[in-house]
């Protein structure tokens, strides 16, 4: 009798396809080595890198009157990396960050915090900020609670207009900005309209935006690539700058969005029957 046929997973289910990273350089490398360990021709393409604000004295008094507030919200690595890097300049501890309940939107942003000694007492069950107030409010009454937010320059208000709307008093203070890389995307935009990348992958809604600027409305929009996205805030982006979104990550980090692009153009997946 004939032994059943077994379909064995491709050790490089991406081999030959050309993935652009439009990540920010120095947050590219979980990304690109994860894509090129199974097989992918990564093309680093950075078209934001992450600047602190200038002015962080708001951020520097809130920080040392900690004990004042109930939560202290992450929402990216990057505020952390701002608030920890400061610390030791401004006389604080990361401790001090611990007197308060911190929450972190995601497991990256949790492992940032753990890697300078914080340990999150709230990560919620998906990462997006809505599910960062409906995660606070079921673990008591936010009326009257006190709630540090630091965060980006153009974050979106969903966070903390939720958190007032349940009555918390909620600082939020900008103490980074997102900026478009310099450079002339003339040459990416050639090979996106020759149909010569398989995916453009972004992690936030900047890179979305800025990469639009940068190769232009035209080479962004051609179709001749598969748009990959780490979750639905992104991906909304997207389309409303007028790109298709073929994959979006089922769990919103890097290794999700992995997993959706092996998921994508491995066999059977519909990446496979376009290319």
């Amino acid at each position: 009798m004939s032994q059943p046929r077994r379909h064995t997973v491709p050790a490089q289910p991406l081999l030959g396809r050309r993935i652009v990273v439009t990540r920010a350089r120095e947050q590219a490398a979980d990304l690109a080595e994860a894509l090129t360990t199974r097989g992918a021709e990564v093309v680093a393409a950075p078209v934001i890198r992450v600047q602190p604000l200038a002015d962080l004295e708001p951020l520097r008094v809130a920080l040392a009157a900690a004990q004042r507030y109930d939560w202290i919200v992450f929402t990216s690595q990057n505020a952390v990396q701002v608030v920890c890097d400061r610390l030791p300049a401004w006389g604080l501890m990361p401790q001090d960050v611990s007197r308060a309940a911190v929450a972190a939107i995601g497991p990256a942003t949790a492992a940032a915090l753990a890697r300078h000694g914080v340990t999150p007492d709230l990560v919620p069950e998906q990462f997006v900020a809505e599910a960062v107030v409906h995660a606070m409010a079921l673990l008591g009454e936010l009326r009257g609670k006190r709630v540090l937010l630091p965060g980006a320059r153009e974050a979106r208000d969903a966070l903390p207009d939720g958190l007032r709307a349940l009555g918390a008093v909620v600082d939020a203070i900008p103490v980074y900005e997102t900026v478009r890389e310099p450079g002339d995307g003339s040459k990416l935009a050639a090979q996106l309209l020759a149909g010569n990348i398989a995916a453009v992958t972004f992690t936030s809604s900047s890179t979305v935006r800025h990469f639009v600027e940068i190769v232009g409305r035209e080479a962004a929009t051609c179709g001749r690539f598969a748009t990959a996205v780490i979750g639905p805030v992104t991906a909304a982006t997207a389309r409303e700058l007028g790109l298709t979104v073929a994959v979006e990550a089922v769990e919103y980090t890097v290794p999700g969005l992995v997993r959706a692009l092996v998921q994508y153009f491995g066999e059977g997946g519909r990446g496979k029957r376009e290319r």
